[in-house]
């Protein structure tokens, strides 16, 4: 696709090199003094799926800003500090290349992994800096057609805390609730509930449902039900389960910056160790 869309934008394209001259490239769409930009540089850069169109518009716009960018570079080498230029971009080049060896070394570090112990004893170590942004809820979410034959069951069983009655709320759910979410032993966002239930809702209407621990609403030919069996407001501190991503995020970080510092030191000492380092 890329190829056939490629001909009709080169064919609107200014080539500027000459026809008889063997020196340059057949495929040469335009030449500043000795750089020259091929078809195929263009082909490699047109990104696939484009339109005739789109592709003709994009060809034209990068020929011309390659040919800028060089016309700019040719005045530029007689007005700036060319050996600082190569300076820096030698320096630039070898802390990039530092860098990706850096973290490549440090993604093997990171296959490790942490035990459960070490975890939780971070967390409690660090539990005052682990608050709510958002209220968080256990609980039973339904949303079941108003016209379902077995509402009035379902309703019925949803506020139930026996296994049993569990058990037969799944089922009835599998034959008539559009959404059937039990989450009574996991703590979920308050903003994957909200965003299902056609109520606008602040925090002291959700407060109350909290405090009444059920919700039951009709609309648009549909009743939506909620049962909360524990609930954590904002600002409150924030659950072990909902707190471990971060913990171990934070721990990743740690072991990569221990991980990076002893790799820049084995590489000094064994390069002075082996002579590829000597200092004068």
């Amino acid at each position: 696709m890329k190829r056939s869309l490629l001909y009709p934008a080169v064919a609107l394209l200014l080539t500027c090199c000459k026809a008889n001259d063997k020196a340059i490239p057949a495929d040469t769409l335009a030449r500043v003094g000795n750089d020259v930009f091929t078809r195929s540089d263009l082909q490699k850069s047109i990104p696939a799926g484009m339109s005739p169109d789109d592709s003709t518009t994009f060809a034209k716009a990068y020929l011309r800003n390659w040919i800028e960018t060089r016309l700019v570079e040719r005045v530029a080498a007689n007005e700036v500090d060319m050996e600082m230029i190569d300076r820096l971009t030698s320096e630039y080049r070898d802390e990039l290349i530092m860098s990706q060896y850096r973290r490549a070394m440090a993604q093997q570090a990171d296959n490790a992994d942490f035990a459960e112990d070490s975890l939780r004893a971070y967390f409690e170590a660090h539990a005052n800096e682990f608050k709510l942004e958002r209220p968080m809820l256990k609980g039973i979410y339904l949303k079941v057609p108003v016209e379902a034959d077995n509402l009035r069951q379902i309703k019925r069983l949803y506020r139930s805390d026996r296994p049993a009655d569990m058990d037969k709320l799944e089922k009835a759910a599998n034959n008539s609730a559009i959404h059937y979410d039990y989450f009574r032993d996991k703590w979920i966002d308050w903003e994957q509930i909200e965003n299902r239930i056609p109520i606008d809702f602040d925090a002291r209407t959700l407060a109350d449902i909290a405090g009444k621990r059920y919700l039951e609403t009709d609309a648009q030919g549909f009743t939506y039900l909620l049962s909360i069996s524990d609930y954590l407001p904002a600002g409150t501190a924030m659950p072990y389960e909902a707190a471990r991503p971060i913990v171990l995020e934070r721990l990743l970080n740690l072991r990569r910056r221990a991980y990076d510092s002893r790799l820049r030191n084995d590489l000094y000492n064994r390069a002075l160790d082996d002579g590829t380092l000597v200092i004068y």
